[in-house]
């Protein structure tokens, strides 16, 4: 593999993780009171718990794509 498409697959990992991560923030700001009616049927617990449980899932998955994707695209890109 060549640095210009190693710098091509990480820019498209890029874009659609990051897409996913608007995707859910989002739907987390239009549809929370659905999204947790539909997870309370599996997973009953209060509101609170919910929110912070999703709080600290866009945090580690935000957190995971400039480490994972982010950054390694910065870096090729800089190397090409």
């Amino acid at each position: 593999m060549d640095i210009q498409l190693m710098t091509k697959f990480f820019l498209g990992c890029t874009i659609v993780n990051v897409s996913l991560l608007i995707l859910s923030f989002f739907l987390w700001m239009f549809a929370a009171d659905f999204i947790y009616k539909l997870h309370g049927r599996w997973f009953p617990m209060p509101r609170e718990t919910f929110n912070v449980v999703f709080y600290c899932f866009i945090g580690i998955y935000k957190i995971l794509v400039y480490v994972f994707n982010i950054v390694p695209w910065v870096v090729l890109w800089i190397l090409g």
